[in-house]
Formats: C-alpha cells, sequence, structure tokens
C-alpha cells in the first residue's frame, strides 16, 4: 500500500500506487467528482492505493475554511465580523 505519484487534476489532488494508469486515475476522479457533487461538497483531495485485485478509494473534502481570526474570544471568518470587529482587526499590530 505505497503511493509512488500525485497528480493535481481539476483543481483536486490525486495520490495514487503503482499500477493504476492515469487514464483509471481521471475516471475514478471523475465518478467521484460527480458523488460529490451530487451531495453538495467539493473533493478536495483522492487516494488510490492498490490492494490485492481491488483499488481503495479514499476521498477528502475541500475544506470551506480560508482564514479563521480570533477577535476578542470569537473564532470566525473575517467577512462575518460587524465593524467593531473590523476595526479591531484593523488596529492590530504584528508581533513578529
Amino acid at each position: 500500500m505505497i503511493i509512488d505519484n500525485t497528480l493535481g487534476i481539476d483543481g483536486v489532488i490525486v495520490n495514487y500506487s503503482d499500477g493504476i494508469s492515469v487514464g483509471e486515475v481521471r475516471q475514478i476522479l471523475a465518478e467521484e467528482q460527480a458523488l460529490w457533487l451530487a451531495k453538495g461538497k467539493t473533493l478536495g483531495k483522492l487516494e488510490l492505493v492498490v490492494d490485492g485485485d481491488e483499488i481503495v478509494v479514499r476521498a477528502v473534502e475541500r475544506s470551506p475554511i480560508k482564514r479563521i481570526r480570533r477577535i476578542t474570544g470569537y473564532l470566525s471568518t473575517e467577512d462575518r465580523f460587524n465593524s467593531s470587529k473590523q476595526a479591531e482587526l484593523a488596529d492590530r499590530r504584528s508581533q513578529l
């Protein structure tokens, strides 16, 4: 169960074992993307591993979180801050 190859296809990172052709990778990816799209989710990473006569498929959702900030004890994304929290964020100084 060793992953030897990595591809980036349609914004999805695909890790796969030797013994799986690029054509098979693309076919499995298309099937997985259709399944995830039907659920209203976005596929972020796909892992394909040869196990005997089968290909084991592991899929991970792409995270919708881009950046979380903590202002006055609340964890949220910046687009959800009210004007006071946005002002506090703008007034912050980097401590590096």
